[in-house]
């Protein structure tokens, strides 16, 4: 009777320490999209990327930070390059073909981050600008004194 407690409260710690091993980070599994949207943002201090469904759900995005680009080396043509490349190889991972391009902000990063979508394989069909443009609506701040 004595032996058989033991056993047990032997056994437990084993089941204890096996449950944390079990819950590891899930997976996102059975999601595959053929065909998406990929929203380029240029701004003059950065560049994000972003795939998402043709319902606007967000599947994966890169930034030029995120890829080890700091200061003023995240706005350039290169840094959006890279971006578009790795957030496209994320898409592609989640069986995205085809996309449409929207490419919104003045930045340096807007041709060569749809260049970088290209060189992926994944096939582009349309490439639109979004870019918001006031129509004369609010007064603009007053001009820099550099």
């Amino acid at each position: 009777m004595a032996e058989e407690i033991k056993e047990q409260a032997v056994a437990a710690p084993a089941a204890e320490t096996a449950a944390p091993a079990v819950a590891e980070k899930r997976k996102k599994g059975g999601r595959h999209v053929p065909s998406g949207i990929a929203f380029i943002l240029a701004t003059f201090n950065n560049t994000k990327v972003t795939f998402t469904d043709l319902h606007g759900n967000v599947l994966c995005w890169s930034t030029s930070g995120k890829n080890g680009f700091k200061g003023s080396r995240k706005s350039t043509a290169y840094a959006a390059q890279v971006v578009a490349a790795d957030a496209a190889k994320k898409a592609e991972a989640l069986g995205m073909k085809e996309v449409e391009v929207r490419v919104n902000g003045p930045g340096a990063g807007r041709e060569s981050a749809v260049r970088g979508i290209a060189s992926t394989g994944i096939e582009i069909n349309a490439i639109k600008d979004i870019t918001p443009v006031p129509h004369n609506g609010c007064r603009p701040p007053k001009r820099r004194r550099v």
